[in-house]
């Protein structure tokens, strides 16, 4: 990789909420610590965090390792919409040169999810690095302006994923700790939009 493409990327990594000490670290060649390393990628693959979540690994480019909750303590679930595709938002995530990842994906058709990043570790989804380093975030399969991709299935399987983070890190099931991603200070996003349901969705978190 050559130095121009590499530092292209440590402006998509700063970009996307990574601090820029860290970023200008990555374009000088510097893994640091804070880069995932290939035997962590090796070992997360023989397990996920939420049980039935396909493993589908972000590439180590577009998060950064920590070992939280010791290292940072989290305290927010952050919900999106993809503005793609299941299989593109998947895509996005293992291309370096896009510097973004969550945690989880949820297919619309079945609410399938998949886990791309670890829970211990950050991913860049908030556009915020305090909040990253201290949330999880999961995607939803859709548009912000079509109603129709958040199913019954998406809701359900998304707010027992929900349920189960905030049971493992002691958060609160409120509005107050799952919010969405226009919610996080200094966002540019306007997701999950207007037709998110969250009086459903809270419902359905408070009952898994």
């Amino acid at each position: 990789m050559d130095r121009r493409r590499l530092l292209r990327g440590a402006a998509a990594a700063a970009a996307a909420g990574v601090p820029l000490t860290t970023a200008r670290a990555w374009a000088a060649g510097s893994p640091g610590p804070e880069r995932a390393t290939a035997r962590d990628t090796a070992r997360a693959r023989a397990d996920v965090d939420h049980p039935g979540a396909l493993w589908m690994p972000a590439t180590p480019d577009n998060y950064t390792e920590a070992e939280r909750p010791s290292g940072y303590r989290v305290d927010f679930v952050v919900v999106h919409v993809t503005q793609e595709t299941f299989a593109d938002t998947v895509a996005i995530f293992r291309d370096p040169a896009r510097a973004v990842s969550a945690h989880y994906v949820v297919r619309s058709a079945d609410g399938q999810i998949a886990q791309c990043v670890r829970e211990r570790n950050i991913g860049w989804h908030a556009g915020n690095w305090d909040y990253n380093t201290r949330s999880i975030g999961i995607e939803h399969e859709g548009w912000i302006d079509r109603p129709a991709y958040f199913t019954g299935a998406l809701y359900e399987k998304s707010a027992a994923l929900t349920a189960a983070i905030c049971d493992r890190y002691a958060i609160p099931r409120d509005r107050a700790h799952i919010i969405g991603h226009q919610e996080v200070p200094g966002s540019t996003h306007a997701d999950p939009g207007p037709h998110w349901d969250w009086e459903r969705y809270l419902r359905l978190v408070s009952a898994s």
